[in-house]
């Protein structure tokens, strides 16, 4: 049993999960486990680990008191026992429904088959009993089941409510099974799974369609994954059950922790199917770090132990490509609607948080640089619209171009144009003079003339800029808005203390340089500002990010530094978030940006930055991500205050991240090299 393919979800802690609805032949099983062994073949074939079908689907649910005739249960056990024969060379872990006798009572139950063998049976906890359903005419709840055995196929198999199915192997996983009506009740059955260490939860269902159904079905799923820290998988009945008085739209999809990762089109008149790669190493490090979920685990009632009933899952060794979205942006994402939603959200979290603080300051009036570039003139739209809340004129904004050595005319006269167009007290401020002194003070050689362009050249002008700021903020009565972004703190691409690393607030520190640009195309295109002021902002979006620092004919560009932007907010979210190995980002990275034309693009991004990267260009700046994320801590210790924006990223010691300033990244390096191949 070897490890799979570094091209392999199964190497990065996923797991591929199956929900299925065959067409049913209603009160045939033989016929119905055909079908199921046709879909659990297509399964096999795609590298799945594990497929559920629906509730009764060896029957039909739609069968009423057939349910209790002598040969359909004997049919139904006769194909249970063909199924695990048949099963035999195939690698999924097949769930499906069969009613089932056990000492004179009959249960709605879930059977787990693989490997040639029946694993366990599960009954169905809660009876639905009111309106269209009457499962109390047939069936004994399974509620309290537990400890038992039946025979089955020939063997005795574990049968109880208590059951848990584990896979060894080099993915390891746990699986919990509830039925239907399980998850629509106070206490679903999962709960107690989940706390119990089940990662994926299968519900087989039946769940006949009325309107408005299929969403509240939606949202008790992604409900329970999401306060289960765990997968959902649901199936539900389908084409061939009897449309009497009911019908069924064949109901099926896939949750993580509350996000929908697969479903299939309703209402099929055939069998239909979907799959996804559930990341079960990213549910196992939410679970540890969320600790009230830990503290539920402590404090869940005592009950009987769930048995284990263990399995192994040998998984597919060569190249398979990973069956779920990966954002290429996870601070922006391409669904429009979406983005348009995060984007209104992060702009107002800016706004009110920048608000507060010169509310609770008793000032009246802002200090803020504005360079023509992308975080001062969004850090200029929240300041003007946080005075407008609060009733000020935004003439109390005191608004300062700063140009230095390299400052270019057309980021110039953009911070002029944005400026003007906002309705702020604008000033320029140059300089260069008291730069030029600074350096004959040091004894630089730029002090003498010489062209030498060091950090300390850098850093003079960065230093002055945020100098002539805070000392204009006490010559006015007013605080310094801070510019600098999630991004650039991420990187230490900041200079420290007496640089674009201090302000009195930042409003800016939460966003990443990839929302960023999509906060300012938000303003853009809202209607709040004129079309000259939309094609200013437009074209400042389209200026080449760089410090101007460094004169000379070829622009200083940042990303040729640090990186791009697109890549290196990717490693922050995945390092920052979820703690994942460096390998698996670089696994995720290059899923999202191997192929430039697969998976979806957030709107206005211009078609130039719709490129792909290949694993060793993403492994390449995943390296030095990782030197200067660990370098950098000592800034982020000693941020100044600003909201926390994205879940997935804040680097105030007093918002989120935690870490020491003299740790190390050996241990990542090595991962990553360890485990990543070059290309």
């Amino acid at each position: 049993m070897g490890s799979p393919s570094f091209f392999s979800p199964y190497r990065h802690g996923f797991v591929r999960v199956a929900t299925a609805v065959p067409k049913v032949k209603l009160a045939d099983p033989a016929a119905n486990a055909r079908s199921v062994l046709a879909l659990a073949r297509e399964a096999h074939e795609a590298g799945v680990a594990v497929i559920v079908f629906p509730e009764l689907g060896l029957t039909g649910y739609t069968i009423d008191d057939l349910l209790q005739q002598e040969a359909l249960l004997d049919a139904a056990e006769a194909a249970i026992a063909t199924l695990a024969t048949e099963s035999k060379a195939l690698a999924p872990l097949i769930v499906v429904g069969a009613p089932l006798r056990d000492g004179g009572r009959l249960y709605n139950t879930a059977v787990a088959i693989q490997g040639g063998q029946v694993l366990g049976v599960v009954p169905k906890s809660f009876l639905p009993n009111y309106r269209e359903f009457y499962e109390r005419r047939w069936f004994t709840p399974g509620a309290g089941v537990t400890g038992k055995t039946l025979t089955l196929a020939g063997q005795a198999v574990p049968f109880g409510t208590d059951i848990l199915l584990r896979a060894d192997g080099p993915t390891p996983f746990t699986i919990g099974v509830e039925i239907c009506e399980d998850v629509w009740t106070p206490t679903p059955p999962s709960t107690a799974q989940a706390l119990a260490g089940a990662e994926i939860l299968l519900n087989l269902s039946a769940s006949n369609i009325t309107i408005g159904k299929s969403e509240t079905r939606r949202l008790l799923c992604a409900s329970q994954s999401s306060r289960m820290i765990a997968a959902y998988v649901y199936s539900a009945a389908g084409a061939g059950e009897s449309s009497t008085d009911l019908a069924w739209d064949g109901h099926v999809d896939i949750h993580e922790m509350g996000a929908l990762l697969a479903e299939t089109a309703r209402f099929s008149t055939g069998p239909a199917w979907t799959f996804a790669d559930v990341d079960v190493e990213r549910i196992r490090q939410e679970r540890m770090r969320v600790g009230s979920f830990g503290d539920a685990m402590a404090l869940a009632p005592a009950k009987v132990p769930f048995r284990i009933v263990p399995f192994v899952f040998d998984a597919p060794k060569g190249d398979l490509a990973l069956a779920r979205a990966i954002e290429r942006f996870p601070f922006t994402p391409s669904d429009p609607a979406k983005l348009r939603e995060n984007c209104y959200e992060a702009y107002n979290i800016q706004v009110q948080g920048l608000a507060r603080r010169l509310e609770a300051s008793g000032l009246k009036k802002l200090v803020i640089g504005v360079s023509g570039g992308l975080d001062s003139t969004q850090a200029l739209l929240v300041a003007a619209k946080a005075v407008d809340q609060l009733g000020l004129p935004r003439a109390n904004i005191l608004a300062y171009t700063l140009p230095g050595f390299a400052t270019s005319d057309r980021t110039k006269s953009n911070a002029w144009a944005l400026m003007r167009a906002i309705g702020v007290t604008a000033a320029e401020l140059d300089i260069r003079p008291a730069a030029t002194q600074m350096l004959k003070d040091l004894d630089h050689p730029f002090g003498r003339g010489e062209p030498v362009y060091d950090v300390t050249f850098e850093n003079v002008q960065a230093g002055l800029r945020t100098d002539y700021l805070f000392r204009l903020a006490n010559h006015n009565a007013a605080l310094v808005v801070g510019t600098g972004d999630l991004s650039e703190l991420a990187l230490g691409w900041c200079t420290y203390g007496v640089g674009d690393h201090m302000s009195h607030y930042n409003p800016n520190c939460g966003a990443a340089k990839t929302l960023i640009q999509h906060l300012i195309r938000f303003v853009a295109h809202s209607g709040d500002v004129d079309a000259a002021t939309t094609a200013l902002l437009d074209d400042i979006l389209a200026t080449e990010i760089s410090p101007e620092l460094v004169p000379g004919e070829v622009t200083q560009a940042t990303e040729s530094f640090v990186g791009p932007y697109a890549l290196q907010d990717f490693n922050l979210y995945y390092l920052t978030r979820y703690g994942m190995a460096p390998s698996k980002i670089a696994f995720l990275a290059w899923s999202a940006w191997h192929d430039a034309d697969k998976g979806g693009w957030p709107a206005g991004l211009p078609a130039n930055d719709r490129r792909a990267y290949d694993l060793a260009e993403i492994k390449r700046w995943l390296e030095l991500f990782l030197k200067r994320f660990f370098a950098n801590q000592f800034k982020r210790s000693a941020v100044p205050n600003g909201p926390k924006i994205s879940s997935g990223g804040a680097l105030s010691p007093r918002g989120d991240w935690r870490m020491p300033s003299d740790v190390t990244a050996d241990a990542w390096l090595a991962e990553l090299h360890a485990n990543t191949p070059n290309g």
